[in-house]
Order: structure tokens, then C-alpha cells, then sequence
């Protein structure tokens, strides 16, 4: 059996009643760590579930997932935790489909994601476009595709949101300040005027935490703030509706 289990973008608690009794089930239990952070140490999840956890990365979710994570299902309960939600990551999707070729049944447990904690924001959920990552680069890679997917949202007034990458194994991740200041650069490689210094963008960290930090301004004063620890996101509003822009307000 394999549990494929979101406990949620905060701490221990956040998992919910269903995955908690399938966490206390299992003889096998890995969490994600490559797609997101946690906001508590590994040692708190396995307190409170009262059990050990492994830490999977990314090899061990692709890779090696044949031998680490299904064969052992196959006569073993092994549980996958996921950071945010189950299905947000398009390599769990493809660990499913794995499991069905094996005859290996799967439970999914689905749970709260930063798709739609965004919310908190005030801006609608189906409002937003296509949503798009920004990686960190180096000489001879950066990409175009967060400008590209930003200019496609803004043709049909879209919100765009930006998932900021992040390397927990060598403790980097990216910033609101780094993100922009790449939008802005691809700016002026392709000059379709989609951001600017003056434009309004939103910025985010800890989603779904008591330390969620929201603020929303003009790029170049959002270049200035602290939104301190990770994980971070970026948002570029598209056409606001009047109840929209009263609640960014609040986060001015």
C-alpha cells in the first residue's frame, strides 16, 4: 500500500484526521523535502505522529522510487508526506501512475497548498492564469518561461503567481527581492513593459503559518522589504476588481 499523504504548508498539525490515521498505520514513512519547507524540524513531526520519518528528496522520489518506495509497498504500508497538498508536484502524479503498473494501491490524502492559500491575499483563485516557476540561474541558464507566462496571463488580464526555487539541501532559497529583480531583467531583454519599477506586485512568505507575511506595493519597494525566513512567492496582479484592490490595501 502506498499513502501519498499533504500535511499542509505550516507544522505537525496541519496534516488532517484521515492522513494522521494513515501516518500512525504505516511501517514506512518518507517526507518530501525538495518541493517546499516545512515550518517545524523533523524531529517535531515525528513526536507528534510518534514515528520515524525518513527524508526523501529528489532522487528518492524519482529515481530510486522503484526500489525505495514501491517495491517496499508492495507488502508494506509506505507513506509519502507532502508539503502543501499531495498532487501539486507533477512527480507524485508520475509516482501514481508507477504504483498502478505494479498493482500497488494508492491512497491520496489531499490538504491545503500555497494554489490556494494565495487566497489570503484577497485576490480571486479564478482569477489567476498560469502559474509559473522562477529558478535560480547561472552562466548560460536563464530562462524566458517567467516572462513568457507572465505576458500570456496579462493578454487576458490574469494574475500571474511565481513559485520561487528553492535548494533545502544546500539552504538556498529564493527571495521576493531576487525574483523580482529577474522579472526585471527580463524586462528589459524583451521590453514589453509587463513590469516595471512602478508596477504592482504582491509579495508572500510562510503561507498558511502565524508568520505569514503579505505585502503588496510598487516593484521597486518591495525590492526594499524583509519577508525574512522561506518559503517566499511572488505575485503579479493582473486586471483588479474593485473588492480586489481594497484588500490588497491592507497589505500596502
Amino acid at each position: 500500500m502506498l499513502n501519498i499523504i499533504g500535511i499542509g504548508l505550516s507544522d505537525e498539525k496541519d496534516i488532517s484526521v484521515k492522513g494522521l490515521e494513515l501516518v500512525k498505520n504505516s511501517d514506512i514513512i518518507y517526507l518530501e523535502s525538495y518541493t517546499s519547507l516545512l515550518q517545524v524540524p523533523l524531529l517535531t513531526l515525528e513526536k507528534f505522529y510518534g514515528k520515524k520519518v525518513l527524508l526523501a528528496d529528489r532522487a528518492t522520489v524519482e529515481q530510486k522510487a522503484e526500489e525505495l518506495l514501491l517495491k517496499p509497498a508492495k507488502k508494506q504500508v509506505v507513506s509519502l508526506l507532502v508539503i502543501g497538498d499531495s498532487l501539486s508536484a507533477t512527480t507524485h502524479v508520475d509516482l501514481i501512475a508507477r504504483a498502478h503498473e505494479m498493482k500497488i494501491p494508492v491512497a491520496v490524502v489531499h490538504n491545503a497548498s500555497v494554489l490556494t492559500a494565495i487566497g489570503a491575499t484577497g485576490l480571486q483563485l479564478y482569477k489567476f492564469g498560469k502559474t509559473a516557476s522562477i529558478p535560480f540561474t547561472h552562466e548560460g541558464y536563464e530562462p524566458d518561461s517567467p516572462y513568457a507566462t507572465l505576458a500570456e496571463n496579462h493578454s487576458i488580464g490574469a494574475h500571474t503567481l511565481f513559485l520561487l526555487d528553492l535548494k533545502p539541501d544546500e539552504n538556498k532559497f529564493m527571495t521576493v527581492k531576487q525574483a523580482i529583480e529577474y522579472l526585471l531583467l527580463l524586462e528589459k531583454k524583451h521590453g514589453k513593459k509587463l513590469i516595471t519599477d512602478a508596477t504592482l506586485v504582491v509579495g508572500c512568505a510562510r503561507l498558511g503559518s502565524d508568520s505569514q507575511k503579505i505585502i503588496a506595493g510598487k516593484a521597486k519597494d518591495l525590492l526594499k522589504k524583509d519577508f525574512g525566513k522561506p518559503v517566499h512567492c511572488l505575485i503579479v496582479p493582473g486586471k483588479l476588481h474593485f473588492m480586489e484592490e481594497d484588500c490588497l490595501k491592507q497589505f500596502s
